[in-house]
């Protein structure tokens, strides 16, 4: 699969999608530029999302705490809980995020990559 998405100073590298796993996970990698950040914390109604860090560090703030996740190191975000990212870091940060059960796929992301390169403003779902 593999498919590379860009959206702003993120960069997704699909591995896995609700399409090639029957729905049970999406599973990406996700490169967070210097000071890349997810605008507005959000939270997910129906998916659980897993974090693990590859390269740099990431910091997740997770229900009002921040979590400074590097290479090995997780943090579990589970559904309902509010989330968002940033990469404080002078350097590249990446991760592997999955989503279980799989409901959003790179389609959501490529919509999403297409609204921004547009200049439309867009709202987290």
């Amino acid at each position: 699969m593999s498919e590379l998405i860009e959206i702003a100073t993120l960069r997704l590298k699909f591995l896995q999608s609700k399409e090639t796993t029957g729905g049970s996970i999406d599973l990406f990698e996700m490169t967070l530029q210097p000071n890349a950040r997810m605008p507005i914390p959000h939270y997910h109604e129906s998916w659980d999302e897993t974090i693990y860090g590859l390269s740099g560090v990431s910091t997740w703030r997770v229900d009002g705490q921040d979590i400074d996740l590097g290479p090995g190191e997780t943090a579990f975000i589970k559904r309902g809980i509010v989330h968002g990212f940033t990469n404080r870091s002078d350097g590249p940060a990446t991760c592997l995020c999955m989503l279980s059960p799989g409901v959003l796929g790179p389609q959501y992301f490529r919509e999403i990559a297409a609204l921004m390169a547009a200049g439309a403003p867009v709202r987290p779902g």
